[in-house]
């Protein structure tokens, strides 16, 4: 775990950011905080689990498997990633 993760800002940025690698076409400032990831983007399970897998990496962090339900919406991905700071 590094200081980012510490940062809401930081974090909120390294969501975006892997989110865009993986869903490149989508708008993420309209993007609503509490929706659902999977289905407004279009997610598959793979896609899924690359975007949980680059953002621990980013923040140099591990992420249980069962814990992966909690980066639903960016807002409860935020508030887990914070947590765990």
């Amino acid at each position: 775990m590094n200081d980012a993760s510490k940062n809401p800002t930081v974090v909120r940025e390294i969501l975006k950011r892997e989110l865009s690698n993986i869903a490149p076409e989508t708008d993420l400032d309209a993007l609503e905080s509490s929706a659902d990831l999977r289905e407004e983007l279009d997610l598959d399970s793979f896609d899924f689990v690359r975007f949980i897998t680059a953002v621990c990496a980013a923040l140099d962090m591990d992420v249980p498997e069962q814990d992966y339900m909690q980066f639903s919406t960016l807002a409860q991905a935020e508030q887990y990633l914070i947590g765990r700071a």
